[in-house]
């Protein structure tokens, strides 16, 4: 059954408060406002097509903000002028669900949608079969590194230099902004994991303070060799075709639907696929997730009905539409935990 019933009380009382508040219009705004992560946008795309499609309905606005401009937004306030819905490639901070909270947009619900890789990829014009550890990518892409007894300016330009292995070109990487919650992604499940790995590091027992590891494995080159390349991750997929010896950062999605073009990169000898991403063998994998501001339902027109299409098995399932196009699913019993969890308006628990 692709709609579910409401959960009544749930959403029709904090939207009969909203209307006698006069913070909503009803007729104000007909389109669902969706912003946030890049990576969860094509699924979130895919969702209100299907959506118009299927009811007739308008489409729903849907905005590529980055994940942590998307909470932003969404967490400024309750109202027509703010969205209903933000995409994100990592779960809501603590900072900002207390953003949240504080401008009254205090009725959450998370949604765990599925699984996705942080690809590595570059053209099929590049001849090499990259194979790279999470140590050669810190190395590469660190805007310091050890010489000694010390962390200095990344010195590598060539990937050569750090492994004579790999290809004797010049590092040049695109990836994603500080905005972004692949950024984000990135830097915790592959820059931090790789530095704790250096021997500097850890015979130093550096690895153990936390502290340290965020000030000196958190940031990424400025000198070249990395490029930050916006939010949007099609232009990063443009950038790879033009130039056969760069490498680009993004979610698992735009490599799937760029299979033609363009190839991963293995890390630690595991390709992102489908199976190794669900399965966690692939080292830098991670969970995608929206959230729905509760006291919109039943006020924006549609907005119920559309949360209700995006958890359904249509979409989400092992043969949804959304697994069509990359997305890594969750197993019956939490899909459906999480189906009735979301539809019903159940509030997040405190960060």
């Amino acid at each position: 059954m692709r709609f579910f019933m409401m959960s009544f009380f749930r959403i029709l009382i904090p939207a009969l408060l909203l209307m006698l508040c006069g913070t909503i219009s009803v007729s104000a705004r007909d389109q669902i406002s969706i912003v946030g992560s890049s990576t969860v946008f094509p699924y979130t795309q895919a969702v209100a097509e299907e959506f118009s499609n299927l009811t007739g309905s308008p489409s729903p606005i849907v905005e590529s903000t980055g994940t942590g401009g998307g909470m932003k937004l969404f967490c400024s306030g309750i109202g027509e002028s703010f969205p209903d819905l933000t995409g994100a490639s990592r779960a809501m901070k603590s900072s900002e669900y207390e953003l949240c909270q504080e401008n009254g947009v205090t009725d959450i619900s998370e949604a765990l949608i599925g699984f996705d890789g942080l690809s590595i990829a570059g053209s099929r014009s590049n001849e090499s079969d990259w194979d790279l550890s999470l140590v050669e990518i810190f190395l590469a892409l660190a805007a310091k590194v050890p010489q000694g007894n010390e962390m200095v300016p990344n010195y590598y330009t060539k990937w050569s230099e750090i492994n004579p292995d790999l290809p004797d070109i010049e590092i040049l990487t695109y990836g994603p902004p500080p905005t972004s919650g692949t950024r984000d992604a990135f830097v915790e499940l592959a820059m931090h994991v790789g530095c704790k790995k250096l021997p500097y590091v850890s015979e130093n027992g550096l690895d153990k303070d936390k502290d340290w590891v965020s000030e000196n494995c958190s940031r990424m080159r400025q000198d070249g060799p990395f490029v930050e390349a916006g939010e949007n991750d099609n232009l990063i997929v443009q950038r790879l075709n033009a130039d056969p010896n760069a490498l680009g950062i993004f979610g698992y999605s735009f490599l799937y639907e760029n299979f033609d073009t363009l190839k991963a990169v293995s890390i630690n000898g595991v390709l992102p696929d489908i199976d190794t991403i669900g399965d966690k063998s692939y080292p830098i994998s991670r969970p995608l997730y929206f959230y729905t501001k509760n006291a919109h339902r039943g006020v924006i027109p549609n907005f119920q009905e559309f949360i209700e299409e995006y958890m359904s098995d249509e979409a989400l399932g092992p043969d949804g539409y959304l697994a069509e196009r990359g997305l890594v699913t969750l197993n019956e019993d939490a899909r459906s935990n999480l189906q009735n969890a979301v539809i019903n308006a159940v509030n997040m628990d405190p960060k």
